[in-house]
């Protein structure tokens, strides 16, 4: 049994997009998971199957979303290897940061650098990012509310045909934890 976590993009945010994670919960059960657990109310689940691939695993989620609660809504899917690979490989200091601080980015597929050339680093200092395996690592000293940089690496003409959804430090370490526990 291999321990995946969901992230959902954009749900319970503003009062819209309600997806109440008690029916997450019962909904992924539904679809055969085990060991369904939510975090936080901002679209994280973390649940264990013996079928599937990550990308068809969040098809499949993204379609009984959908179903269930009639609007569509993105879903990345990944392992804890993953998501684990993804936390140590971090290039920002991370224990000197507040989580506030520090970001990641998951995507949907790699990306090439040079679809984020025309981002004008210098511009954006001290704010920084780099790219990682489907992620970008974003250091927003002044938090992500307040990140220019941010903004800039969201524009759409850089993200179509991807599936982008960050997270805060905490959640990525929190994610680490709640998959490996479930693991084995």
């Amino acid at each position: 049994m291999t321990t995946y976590a969901a992230l959902l993009r954009g749900i319970n945010v503003g009062g819209s997009r309600k997806v109440p994670m008690a029916d997450l919960r019962t909904l992924l059960e539904s679809l055969g998971h085990t060991r369904v657990r939510t975090y936080l109310q901002s679209g994280q689940a973390v649940f264990g199957s013996d079928h599937g691939d990550e990308e068809s695993l969040a098809a499949g989620l993204g379609r009984a979303i959908e179903q269930r609660f009639g609007f569509p809504v993105d879903v990345i899917v990944r392992d804890h290897a993953y998501l684990k690979a993804v936390a140590g490989a971090c290039p920002f200091p991370a224990a000197d940061l507040e989580a506030k601080q520090l970001h990641v980015t998951y995507l949907s597929e790699p990306v090439d650098a040079g679809r984020f050339a025309e981002i004008d680093r210098a511009a954006h200092l001290p704010e920084d990012f780099r790219f990682g395996d489907r992620a970008v690592y974003l250091y927003a000293p002044d938090g992500l509310g307040r990140s220019k940089l941010a903004e800039a690496l969201a524009r759409p003409r850089l993200t179509k045909g991807l599936i982008a959804t960050t997270r805060n430090w905490n959640t990525v370490v929190k994610l680490v934890e709640l998959t490996g526990s479930a693991e084995g």
